[in-house]
């Protein structure tokens, strides 16, 4: 409700309409949130919520559903990219999206991931990339730095054992289905109004059937990274933006020329 204080017509800030008013239950300091506004908000404007389809994960985001006020449903561990080829292609018609983490995304579901980009599936991804496995303990996730310590990793990640991150935009853009590919980042306003901008573009992407598209989300996770709710925005910025350079990785030539 609006305070009586302030008049509506002086109200710059509210909660966008797709936003349902959900207590959320992420921890504080996670970014997920400020990725499920972005989502509704663009939702919202587009005028495409009544057609809009989202594909909940297992894993942080799996009560994805909670939040967004859109038609949603669940798909097993990695399995969201598959369904959502599925419902795409009965109702082309609708605006079909995905909300995936890193580890499902970038590990039991890789193999959804890259073949639905190969394909080009006309869906769009929104892909949060905090480093670790967030749920289920802080365990080293597909994602994880050269070094950093996790649950399952407590001397930190060493790549001659356990192998170098994957950097999904970069190997995705490599894809002829894909018509756009971009990195992101939740760590401040400026970015924030970035990612929204571009989350906004890959929804246009899918609106004018130009392939496949995803955002991938830098995203803060102070709980699993064992620092506090503002430290971790400090983190993110000193230790993952040089490992996830922000950038376009895939914009191809019909996207380039969208108007809207």
């Amino acid at each position: 409700m609006v305070s009586t204080l302030i008049k509506p017509e002086n109200l710059v800030y509210s909660r966008p309409k797709a936003l349902t008013g959900t207590p959320s239950h992420y921890c504080p300091g996670c970014t997920h949130g400020t990725a499920h506004r972005l989502v509704a908000e663009v939702l919202e404007e587009m005028n495409v919520l009544d057609r809009a389809i989202g594909i909940a994960p297992v894993g942080c985001a799996v009560f994805a559903y909670n939040y967004i006020d859109t038609d949603f449903v669940e798909a097993a561990h990695g399995r969201a990219p598959a369904m959502a080829t599925g419902v795409k292609r009965v109702w082309p018609d609708r605006v079909v999206f995905t909300y995936q983490g890193d580890g499902d995304l970038a590990s039991i579901g890789m193999a959804e991931t890259v073949h639905a980009a190969a394909r080009g599936e006309n869906i769009t991804i929104i892909f949060i990339n905090n480093a670790i496995y967030g749920m289920t303990g802080g365990q080293m996730a597909p994602t994880t730095l050269p070094g950093m310590k996790t649950t399952s990793s407590p001397n930190g990640r060493d790549v001659e054992s356990q192998g170098f991150p994957i950097r999904m935009a970069e190997m995705l853009s490599t894809l002829d289905g894909t018509g756009y590919v971009v990195r992101r980042s939740l760590h401040d306003p400026k970015n924030i109004r970035l990612a929204k901008k571009a989350i906004r573009t890959a929804f246009e992407t899918q609106l004018h059937g130009l392939g496949f598209s995803m955002v991938e989300l830098l995203s803060t996770c102070s709980t699993g990274w064992g620092v506090s709710p503002v430290e971790s925005l400090s983190w993110l910025e000193e230790h993952m933006l040089p490992a996830y350079p922000l950038g376009d990785y895939k914009i191809a030539p019909d996207v380039a020329d969208l108007k809207f």
